[in-house]
């Protein structure tokens, strides 16, 4: 009898101590797996900041050296001369993307309240299908477009033409941003407008819209730093210019389209110059993302307080 629950008592032991191994192999194991997808995770992140820090590196290294006083002030020099700027270009550039403000911004924001205000509407769904597809256009492709609709016609390449082509570019990004940041907006601040009598145009637009308007700027800020850089609409377009253009109705100047010119011609100082150019592009753009990133950390802000 003594011998056979000792017996019982070796074979319990033996099998805990089995179980107990079994079991730090397996938390090992899974601690090592855990490990790995981490440094599988951290790695994918190192890559895609790679091409960016590679990116501002060449941008710094071969585009610091051309910035001087004279290069935002002064106009190229003809061909083959040394020196001169894009004093023209960097202007043509501010005015084409506040004309393309003027044309993006109403229409992406109607449209926006228009998708997330009244989605019970048979138009709703039909229109956001259709904005999503404008999401996935080229961009030589608007530039097609703005072309054929008001280059043709009026027979001349112009700063409007290519503000309308970025502004159209715009749209999709402006009006999906506002449908998602609308939609953020609780429910009972529109119920609690609605019980006290105000029409409900105006609890969206007092109301809902003056909520969200952190997070709707934000999409108008990304927009545009997405159209800043856009080069192929505005050779259909804007064109470009060598000089100071008359007016909005004449070719313009653009960076990108300055930057193109240059990158391709045979001189080494305007190589020089469109990286310098590239340089003052990208940190208009990087400008403007770190702009919408503290809009979109106030609208966050704003929101969990009112809930």
């Amino acid at each position: 009898m003594v011998r056979t629950v000792q017996a019982t008592a070796w074979q319990k032991t033996q099998s805990q101590n089995r179980l107990t191994t079994a079991f730090q192999k397996t938390r090992a194991s899974r601690a090592f797996l855990d490990d790995m997808v981490v440094y599988v995770l951290f790695l994918c992140a190192v890559l895609v900041l790679l091409p960016l820090f590679s990116i501002l590196y060449n941008l710094l290294h071969e585009g610091i050296t051309a910035l001087n006083w004279d290069f935002f002030t002064k106009l190229p020099k003809p061909v083959g001369e040394a020196g001169g700027g894009m004093a023209n270009a960097i202007v043509g550039t501010l005015i084409l993307l506040g004309l393309a403000l003027l044309v993006g911004v109403p229409i992406g924001i109607g449209s926006g309240i228009y998708i997330s205000e009244y989605a019970d509407s048979r138009y709703a769904y039909a229109i956001r299908f259709i904005v999503d597809v404008m999401n996935g256009i080229p961009s030589i492709v608007y530039g097609i477009f703005a072309y054929t609709l008001f280059v043709l016609p009026f027979k001349s390449f112009s700063a409007f033409s290519g503000g309308a082509a970025l502004g159209i570019m715009m749209i999709p990004i402006i009006t999906r941003t506002t449908e998602q940041f609308l939609g953020m907006v609780p429910n009972t601040l529109r119920e609690a407008g609605l019980a006290l009598g105000v029409p409900q145009w105006k609890v969206t637009v007092d109301i809902v819209l003056s909520t969200a308007l952190g997070g709707v700027m934000t999409g108008v800020m990304v927009a545009l730093a997405r159209v800043a850089g856009e080069t192929a609409p505005l050779l259909f377009t804007a064109f470009g210019n060598r000089f100071w253009h008359g007016n909005l109705t004449e070719p313009i100047a653009a960076l990108p389209l300055q930057i193109f010119a240059y990158a391709i011609s045979p001189f080494d100082d305007w190589h020089r110059q469109a990286w310098a150019g590239a340089l003052v592009l990208i940190g208009l753009v990087f400008a403007v993302n770190i702009l919408s990133i503290f809009l979109i950390a106030q609208q966050s802000k704003m929101f969990s307080q009112k809930k």
